[in-house]
């Protein structure tokens, strides 16, 4: 501290701390630069405030849309800043002059220069853009209020969700909601119906959860929906919590879970490199890590780990050239060479070793090497060869099968997606179950969540195009099923509007299917205005048949809701995936159109009352679609939508940038001037001049995928002609809305958007 003395008179005066205070003053504020990390530079920002005479900050991360992350320790003292955060290991100590600090940062072993100027903090994006929430809420008063269901009951969270039973079957986890739309995590005791809360829910949200052994569960959280996910375990009982990866811009991705060693699982992490993700052994209860592989050549990196059940690194995927993928494996469990030279385009997945073998090299593959869609095979890894084929389809890929551990890892079942989801039985014990569950709930979709280790406890799943769905516990001693939760009682099934599967051809006579969702309206022969919906992705994406509450909330409205697989949606087969390549707003869109022309003919819909919605590719959708054909659609609603290839291509996450070759051969290339033209033609941001139709932009601020500028370019444009764009942006969210509250408000403004530009005549019932 300095010492300033005055005289005043003959007086001699201290004041003590008075020069500190003007620094203070100085210190106070946001604080910016950049780390220099393998090429790659990461901004910061801390932001220092006083609170009374004590110091305290917080970091942002921009490029990995962390924002406002506490530090443990701040101080000045001798024109020293000193800033800590130990869960990370980071420490930033800096020298102060010239309005400037001068300093170092650590993180662990690294230490690294850093140098921060002050600057301005800011929101993301341009925060004068944003609708206020008065203006939306005025918006969302133009749907009526006298229906019999509200947005509430449709994406209201339930009360209840996500239940699993602990390996021993002695516990049921499970999510429930409080009074102020925080989800907890709570367990309950089969035997004693002792209930604990072992996770509460505080301001970020629990993306996910499970158990790890029988007593310790695992969940993992990220910072306002920026997917940089950390991941968390705590014990049954509520002790022992602990945040095992508590590394800032580092994302955890969950590989293994480790039946065979219970206090350890194995993941991966872009630690080292922003760009590429390395595997892990974590301890659960320590959080001590093990690296188990480097994975160090950026420009061609392991993007996929092969482990066995008994964490046991045996094989992994090598890009290569940005394109092309090496498949290597261990014949003797330490040396890895390759065994198979693919196109990223090819199809070559391992689902499971085959544990039931005495051939440790025995596996089960999805592949369609040989085929045009996908089949599973038995195959020898090391002698590269096909020992059998085991499933197909003709008109679809099969995508997953069923292995018992309990009973030796017998094959139970096989999968795939058709117009709905289909299991195929194998094992003589699954044939029993199979039949016993579909006698129980004929016409339904079931699926099976989790069973106990001993098989003793089943958890069912029941859902249905009209049936949100219940959760029900099979005993196949006792051969008795309970209903364990209804997730949506207040919605009834009889209220409901059937999702019904559509096939058409399109203009260049391509077999396209998808689905239709008609009010009661157009099953009483009247034409009633649709939602055209395209689906995200858009590459190996598809929509499916199943309870979608936004179909059921746009039935409820009197909107019909169409959903078409476009060329380049998955399931169909590779020459269907692959035919919608460097189509992406072309003859993806046409397909889009020519579904909707389907729906035309067929008399259910108003050609003149069409709407245009969609999430991420479904939101740049919408923006192609009012460009491309202006007349179509009477209004769109842009959510986390692009409008911009060439920024969009800029400003994609660090982890997407390996894959950038892939993107571009999906998408398109800027260095072809061929398709840099197309990118012009059908990028939405420079045919701004073709929108005549109401537009309402959703956007969350924190989003990784679709930077807040794709937004703001289309809003800025279209009011600079004069156009009234409405615009939701919610501070807290990232690349599409989590939170209960916003989803909600954007529902309700949505559909006042709807009301407000949609001629409807349909009548509603009043609400009981």
């Amino acid at each position: 501290m300095k010492t300033t003395v005055l005289k005043f008179s003959g007086a001699l005066f201290l004041f003590l701390g008075m020069v500190t205070q003007v620094n203070a003053q100085d210190i106070v504020g946001a604080w910016e630069g950049k780390l220099a990390v393998q090429g790659t530079e990461i901004p910061l920002v801390f932001n220092v405030a006083m609170e009374g005479d004590a110091y305290t900050s917080t970091m942002d991360s921009p490029s990995q849309g962390a924002t406002g992350i506490p530090m443990d320790v701040t101080t000045f003292a001798n024109d020293t800043l000193t800033i800590k955060f130990n869960q990370a290991g980071i420490k930033y100590v800096g020298t102060f002059a010239d309005n400037t600090l001068t300093g170092t940062f650590y993180q662990g072993p690294n230490e690294m220069p850093l140098t921060l100027n002050k600057t301005v903090k800011t929101l993301p994006g341009n925060t004068a853009l944003p609708t206020s929430d008065a203006d939306l809420e005025k918006l969302a008063n133009w749907d009526p209020t006298n229906y019999k269901y509200s947005v509430e009951d449709y994406f209201a969270r339930p009360k209840a969700r996500s239940f699993s039973f602990s390996p021993n079957g002695t516990y049921l986890s499970y999510r429930e909601k409080d009074e102020n739309k925080k989800n907890h995590v709570y367990v309950k005791h089969l035997e004693t119906e002792e209930v604990t809360r072992v996770i509460e829910e505080k301001e970020e949200l629990i993306r996910g959860f499970g158990w790890a052994n029988d007593s310790r569960l695992i969940y993992v959280m990220d910072k306002g929906g920026n997917e940089d996910y950390h991941l968390f375990a705590v014990d049954v009982d509520e002790k022992n919590q602990k945040e095992l990866t508590p590394f800032d811009g580092v994302k955890v991705n969950i590989l293994n879970g480790l039946k065979e060693d219970k206090d350890h699982m194995i993941i991966s992490m872009n630690q080292n490199n922003p760009q590429i993700f390395e595997p892990y052994k974590i301890n659960i209860v320590t959080g001590e890590l093990k690296q188990l592989y480097k994975n160090e050549d950026a420009a061609n990196p392991i993007n996929g780990y092969e482990f066995d059940k008994d964490g046991n690194l045996r094989g992994f995927s090598k890009l290569r050239d940005g394109v092309n993928i090496d498949l290597y494996y261990a014949t003797d469990g330490d040396n890895y060479e390759v065994k198979k030279q693919l196109s990223w385009k090819d199809t070559f997945s391992i689902i499971s070793f085959n544990y039931a073998s005495d051939n440790p090299h025995e596996a089960y593959v999805i592949s369609n090497l040989d085929s045009d869609k996908t089949q599973i095979y038995l195959y020898d890894l090391k002698e590269d060869k096909v020992i059998k084929k085991l499933f197909s389809n003709d008109k679809y890929d099969v995508s997953s099968l069923g292995l018992s551990r309990h009973r030796g890892y017998e094959l139970d079942y096989f999968s795939y997606e058709g117009e709905k989801r289909n299991i195929v039985p194998v094992s003589d014990y699954f044939k029993k179950l199979h039949q016993r569950i579909t006698t129980k709930f004929p016409g339904y979709n079931y699926s099976i969540p989790d069973v106990t280790d001993d098989e003793s406890k089943y958890l069912i799943f029941i859902q249905s195009d009209k049936l949100y769905g219940t959760y029900y516990s099979y005993d196949p001693k006792k051969d008795e099923f309970k209903l364990l939760y209804n997730l949506m009682p207040n919605l009834i099934e009889n209220d409901m509007a059937e999702m019904r599967p559509i096939t058409f051809k399109s203009r260049d006579g391509k077999t396209i299917h998808g689905y239709i969702t008609l009010p009661q309206a157009a099953l009483n022969g009247e034409k009633v205005p649709v939602i055209v919906n395209p689906h995200g992705g858009p590459q190996g994406i598809r929509d499916s048949w199943g309870f979608n509450p936004e179909a059921q909330l746009f039935a409820s409205r009197g909107y019909a809701t169409l959903q078409v697989n476009f060329r380049i949606s998955g399931g169909y087969g590779r020459e269907f995936l692959e035919s919608g390549f460097k189509q992406i707003g072309r003859k993806a869109m046409d397909d889009v159109e020519d579904g909707l022309q389907y729906v035309i003919d067929k008399g259910w819909v108003d050609k003149d009352n069409a709407a245009i919605y969609g999430g991420s590719h479904g939101g740049y959708a919408v923006l192609r679609g009012l460009t491309k054909t202006p007349d179509l659609y009477a209004c769109g609603v842009d959510y986390v939508g692009v409008s911009n290839l060439f920024t969009f291509m800029e400003s994609m996450p660090a982890y997407w940038k390996p894959y950038l070759k892939i993107i571009k051969e999906i998408w398109y290339d800027l260095d072809v001037p061929e398709e840099k033209a197309i990118m012009d033609e059908v990028s939405p941001v420079f045919h701004i001049d073709k929108i005549k139709k109401p537009l309402f932009v959703v956007q969350g601020a924190n989003d990784p995928r679709v930077n807040i500028d794709e937004s703001d370019q289309i809003v800025e444009a279209l009011r600079a002609k004069g156009v009234d764009v409405p615009y939701m942006v919610k501070y807290d969210e990232g690349h599409g809305f989590a939170k209960e509250e916003n989803s909600i408000a954007l529902y309700k403004a949505m559909m006042g958007f709807y009301a407000k530009h949609l001629k409807q005549d349909v009548k509603q019932p009043l609400k009981d």
